[in-house]
């Protein structure tokens, strides 16, 4: 039997949405610092969709299917971040103009903050005999 601690998925869902609002993603010097709406229109809303299912989910009881989304939300987090990461490096296509991009411009700590509300939100549900 699958139990939802649902003060953990609470604060995940915060966590996550607060994060991609307000947390810097990206480091660019000139502009400064960049959120997760201003990196990537379609990588935002793609988030915020999965967040939303997940709030639905969760607000329906249907266990299963919320463990299922949250999963999802996590790998589609780690599948953002390693696009960000590989547009960054590879973006015109040739070695020098691509290092010297890579080197100005760098991932910030609003990273760490997202994967940690979604791991709140993965870890809110248990079987009944764990801890």
């Amino acid at each position: 039997m699958k139990v939802l601690l649902k003060p953990l998925a609470l604060i995940g869902f915060v966590v996550v949405f607060l994060s991609s609002i307000f947390c810097p993603f990206l480091n660019i010097p000139l502009k400064k610092d960049w959120n997760l709406y201003q990196v990537d229109t379609a990588l935002f809303l793609i988030t915020m969709g999965i967040l939303g299912l997940n709030v639905l989910l969760f607000f329906m009881r249907k266990l299963r299917a919320f463990q299922i989304s949250s999963i999802a939300l996590l790998a589609w987090l780690a599948l953002a971040l390693a696009a960000v990461y590989f547009q960054i490096n590879n973006y015109f296509g040739m070695k020098l103009i691509d290092g010297l991009i890579s080197k100005a411009v760098t991932l910030s700590w609003g990273w760490i903050v997202i994967f940690v509300g979604a791991v709140l939100i993965s870890l809110s549900v248990r079987t009944k005999g764990e801890g």
